[in-house]
């Protein structure tokens, strides 16, 4: 049995895994890597790492919304979301979501070293880049409105994410196992919130949040 900390990450890129994983042994041992977000739930089940590392936008389940389910079937795991986004709306939602660090792909190897150590002490760690106090900018955020969509339920987003990446409404199904009339309900509904009218539409407002990279 190893005192290292363990670390599964997640990154649809598989160089940024490689690179990520140079940069953190031997200080913590990776027990896994996975390139999309339902991947990752299943490997956090099954692995019950102490941190993750993910990434925002990841293929079938983004970051975000892959860090609010394991908030609540995985809570004891610490979440460090390593991403691109730097806008503070991103850094809003992945604190919210349950993620205790946010570091840029920018960011310099020994901020991410120090990311990992500073949630494994149960603090929040933000980039010092960003330049974010993390108490006042949480307490700023709460004042704020909850969500990115307007109006959009978890299971909306989720349908939301896939048909920008392309999928059918028999794969969204399968998917997410729920019927096709389900699928298309839902379609109908977020059509209708964000008055969208054609894929295009969704497709920009999805890579827009960092749902879907492009």
């Amino acid at each position: 049995m190893t005192n290292r900390p363990r670390l599964l990450l997640a990154d649809d890129h598989k160089l940024v895994l490689e690179g990520l994983e140079r940069i953190v042994e031997p200080a913590f041992e990776v027990v896994g890597h996975v390139e999309d977000g339902r991947a990752l739930l299943a490997a956090a089940s099954e692995l019950h790492p102490d941190v993750i590392l993910v990434d925002i936008s990841m293929p079938l389940l983004n970051g975000i919304d892959a860090a609010r389910q394991l908030s609540r079937i995985c809570p004891e795991i610490k979440l460090i979301v390593v991403t691109m986004h730097s806008d503070r709306p991103y850094v809003t939602e992945a604190l919210r979501a349950g993620a205790s660090g946010f570091i840029l792909k920018g960011s310099k190897p020994r901020e991410l070293l120090n990311a990992i150590w500073a949630v494994m002490r149960g603090e929040r760690y933000v980039a010092p880049e960003l330049g974010i106090d993390v108490g006042a900018f949480l307490k700023k955020a709460d004042r704020l409105p909850k969500a990115q969509e307007p109006g959009l339920t978890p299971r909306q987003r989720e349908v939301l994410q896939l048909v920008a990446e392309g999928r059918s409404n028999k794969e969204i199904a399968e998917l997410l196992n729920i019927s096709v009339k389900a699928v298309e309900f839902h379609r109908s509904a977020i059509t209708h919130k964000l008055g969208s009218k054609n894929i295009s539409d969704l497709t920009r407002y999805a890579a827009d949040r960092g749902l879907i990279g492009l």
